[in-house]
């Protein structure tokens, strides 16, 4: 069967809607057999859910997978679930908990992301760690199960931040996890806003209190990959942390779920044209083309116009699925949440935060 296409929406039928929470909920989506192969994923991707708005406006929402991956020699999954929280005002949250229900059909992205990790080219012996807040725990959930699955010789230390009891979502799927891999699978608990009866005290997971409690769990530097999940500041604290416990910037991964506030964007560079005189050539698909970018466009919107198919879910500089390799020109990246840093060093870029700079740009999202 021929590759996904970047950005492909398939319509697939909701099977069920498993209420986790108080605000949180699971939609499990049924894979017909001739998809199955398309919506193969590896573990940690997500996909993205889209909905009709006012006024032929879109709505997208991206969601991580929480289902293992299929094995690599067998068949592509029948069935996908993901995670999610109900967001004050979110237009798709709101939507997931006050109107899916079982039987509906969605508009589905083919997965995406980069926050993976595959079990075949895990060193043997492995250890695995992560620090993750909320719902950044769903991403894990097809990680951990995935790599201790694949590989009886990895070990994985999962490290979870939540406000309270009640509010933790996969609670019973994170203890059959323990239960399946008692020997192989370490799994630390820390409340923000509850006492805990035995573990430890209450409290937010910041850098400081990271720097001394990694230590205590785990030897930092025998990890082989560390996976930050969640709110930014937790990210950010735990990434900080690990490199003051002198951690390499390699072994770190990270995905943003939720920034909080909107970061200055960047300065314009020095001798930059007016946009309205600048051209995006883009490749997609294995099909490109040359456009003019109008004035305050992003490349992204400028392909849009010509191009509905290119891939994209938040247009926030969070979620990585309109990554693209920069061939050639200049631009100037507002905000990036979603690239890590030998991406960038090796000339991608988030086409949604890209403006042109010089007067012709080339982006390659097939890269």
């Amino acid at each position: 069967m021929a590759a996904a296409r970047h950005g492909a929406f398939h319509r697939l039928t909701v099977a069920a809607v498993d209420r986790l929470t108080d605000d949180s909920v699971a939609l499990t989506l049924s894979v017909p057999a001739e998809l199955r192969e398309v919506y193969r994923h590896a573990p940690g991707q997500h996909l993205t859910l889209r909905r009709s708005g006012p006024e032929g406006t879109e709505v997208r929402r991206t969601y991580s997978i929480c289902t293992p991956a299929p094995a690599p020699d067998g068949p592509g999954p029948a069935r996908l679930r993901v995670g999610v929280r109900l967001v004050e005002g979110g237009e798709f949250s709101t939507y997931a908990h006050k109107e899916i229900a079982a039987g509906d059909e969605l508009d589905v992205m083919v997965p995406a992301g980069r926050f993976v990790l595959d079990p075949a080219a895990a060193p043997a012996g492995a250890h695995y760690a992560a620090v993750v807040g909320g719902s950044g725990v769903t991403p894990l959930l097809s990680i951990v199960a995935s790599v201790l699955g694949a590989r009886p010789d990895t070990r994985f230390c999962l490290i979870r931040s939540d406000r309270t009891a009640a509010s933790t979502m996969f609670l019973d799927e994170v203890a059959d996890l323990k239960d399946r891999y008692p020997e192989r699978f370490q799994l630390v608990t820390v409340l923000s806003r509850e006492e805990q009866e035995a573990g430890l005290p209450s409290g937010r997971l910041d850098r400081e209190r990271l720097t001394a409690l990694l230590p205590a769990l785990l030897p930092v530097d025998a990890v082989a990959g560390w996976f930050l999940c969640g709110p930014f500041g937790l990210v950010q604290g735990a990434e900080r942390a690990l490199r003051e416990l002198g951690v390499d910037r390699g072994r770190i991964h990270e995905e943003i779920f939720h920034v909080d506030g909107t970061p200055a964007t960047a300065a314009p560079a020095t001798g930059s044209v007016s946009a309205s005189h600048s051209r995006v050539t883009a490749r997609l698909d294995g099909r490109s083309g040359s456009w003019p970018v109008q004035d305050g466009e992003s490349l992204l919107d400028a392909v849009l116009r010509n191009r509905a198919d290119a891939p994209y879910a938040c247009k926030g500089g969070v979620c990585g699925t309109c990554r693209a390799f920069l061939v050639r020109g200049e631009v100037r990246m507002d905000r990036n949440f979603a690239l890590e840093e030998e991406e960038t060093e090796a000339g991608f870029v988030l086409a949604c935060q890209s403006h042109a700079v010089s007067e012709e740009v080339e982006i390659d999202f097939d890269r």
